[in-house]
């Protein structure tokens, strides 16, 4: 375990431009983990440069997100903080100045070039290097007046620093860029609202960012962000530059990079599936990070004691559902039944199986059930139809039509109607007493294998193929109603 850091500021900045990617989930949780075990701050912004693209919904989807998963963030919409505004789209006044200061300074110049001029500059020349080719970089104040002429509007570019730019990583160690290959890259467009270049790390020099752990796939706009950040110190804006470290790549299938239209991508739905928050941390988690060797499992705040930056892989991680789904059920298994009973109502509530408010006997009958239903649970969204059969009114019973047709053929339907003899004869209406009918019955004298047995029995009670342990099942379902259900099976 690392020595304690003082005073670590770090940030999630999600772009609020469609569903939330689990890898936005991934860097958040690497984030607020690297936060908490420091007992550092976990500041939450929000990127809304992108007028056209950014909407409400998609801000109330991330804040939702992560309400639900518990990464509580300490500076943030609905929080506040020292540093507010936490929206780009509100912070415009202190890009203006930022974009000022660098105007009268060495380190930014007015670029007058169209894409087309320099794509075609750069055919002509042959060059290999993408971007642009600095071709306004000293103009005189004679060129500007004619470019000015021709009704052409600049664009602020950063002037790059000859030579190299070398950091310490803290996923990837040292990592160098010539910035030969680093192109002066733009700070605002012509009309002069700020790019992305511009305010992220305006925002982070403001916001007193002490380490950006992002994503690989920003990796190549570091070495502009260190030279602007070494821009903005100089010129009052930034106190100092922040540590780096690059997160490895989600990967999906075939080798390719998760996509936002690959279904395994959009965060929200592992919640409507039912995941629980701790299930699906704990397997994000393991996307570039392990807590031991031999380990899978663990809690939030284990990650949090254990969490070092430096033992995050640099190599890309697969997206493994099944390995998900996995976690997920061995946190299941950790759960109360009181919590687990908490976390499904609203699923019940749902799928109709229960009321918008539990009723008395819903709420007693639940409670029975808990003992049954919670430890077979993969997933949330299956309890509706693990429980429904216990609370629909009989004349809305009815079964499954492919469980009907495979289970209750004609073989079936004799093992339902022996069962129906054998339970008809049991005095106390006890698990142990049905238990014992059945099995004398269906296993003993008729010789069935248990699977052969007691199938028929399930989905003629259940109306289901999958149903909570049968004995106790017909104990919870009472005499009358199994019995009713067994003789309508055979009608």
């Amino acid at each position: 375990m690392t020595d304690k850091l003082s005073n670590v500021r770090v940030r999630m900045a999600p772009s609020p431009t469609g569903s939330p990617h689990v890898g936005l989930v991934r860097t958040a949780l690497f984030n607020w983990a690297f936060a908490r075990h420091h007992g550092g701050t976990f500041v939450f912004r929000i990127e809304d440069t992108d007028k056209e693209r950014s909407t409400d919904e998609s801000l109330d989807a991330i804040i939702d997100l992560f309400r639900w998963l518990g990464l509580d963030w300490d500076e943030g919409p609905e929080v506040g903080g020292p540093h507010a505004p936490y929206k780009q789209s509100e912070r415009s006044d202190l890009y203006a100045d930022a974009l000022i200061r660098l105007r009268t300074s060495k380190y930014a110049y007015d670029c007058y070039c169209t894409n087309d001029e320099v794509e075609a500059r750069r055919k002509e020349s042959g060059s290999k290097v993408i971007g642009y080719d600095g071709f306004c970089r000293e103009l005189s104040g004679e060129q500007q007046a004619v470019f000015e002429g021709e009704g052409r509007k600049p664009v602020m570019r950063f002037r790059m620093p000859d030579g190299s730019i070398t950091w310490n990583d803290l996923v990837r160690g040292e990592v160098t860029f010539e910035t030969k290959f680093v192109p002066d890259f733009a700070l605002c467009r012509a009309n002069g609202d700020p790019l992305y270049t511009l305010v992220n790390p305006v925002d982070d020099a403001l916001m007193e960012i002490t380490h950006v752990l992002r994503g690989e796939d920003l990796l190549s706009s570091t070495p502009r962000q260190i030279a602007l950040y070494e821009a903005l110190k100089e010129l009052g804006i930034a106190k100092q530059t922040p540590e780096f470290g690059h997160l490895p790549y989600v990967m999906g299938e075939g080798n390719k990079k998760l996509s936002k239209r690959d279904p395994e991508a959009h965060a929200l739905a592992y919640r409507d599936q039912g995941y629980i928050p701790e299930g699906l941390l704990n397997y994000l988690a393991l996307l570039g990070w392990a807590i031991a060797a031999d380990r899978d499992v663990f809690t939030l705040e284990e990650m949090v004691a254990a969490f070092d930056i430096k033992d995050v892989n640099a190599n890309p991680a697969r997206f493994d559902l099944k390995k998900c789904d996995a976690i997920n059920t061995e946190h299941m298994k950790l759960l109360s039944e009181e919590d687990c009973k908490r976390r499904i109502l609203p699923f019940l509530q749902r799928a109709g199986v229960v009321g918008e408010t539990l009723s008395a006997e819903e709420n007693a009958l639940l409670d029975e059930l808990m003992p049954l239903v919670a430890p077979r649970l993969r997933k949330l969204a299956e309890a509706p139809d693990l429980v429904r059969s216990f609370f629909v009114d009989e004349e809305e019973f009815a079964i499954d039509e492919a469980a009907k047709a495979k289970v209750l053929n004609e073989k079936g339907l004799e093992v339902v109607a022996a069962a129906q003899e054998a339970l008809s004869a049991v005095d106390e209406w006890t698990t142990a007493s049905i238990e014992a009918a059945l099995q004398a019955k269906l296993v003993e004298e008729l010789e069935l294998k248990p699977r052969v047995a007691f199938g028929p029995v399930r989905v003629a009670t259940s109306g289901a193929q999958i149903s909570p342990p049968l004995f106790e099942s017909l104990e919870i379902l009472g005499r009358d109603t199994t019995l009713a259900r067994l003789s309508a099976a055979l009608a």
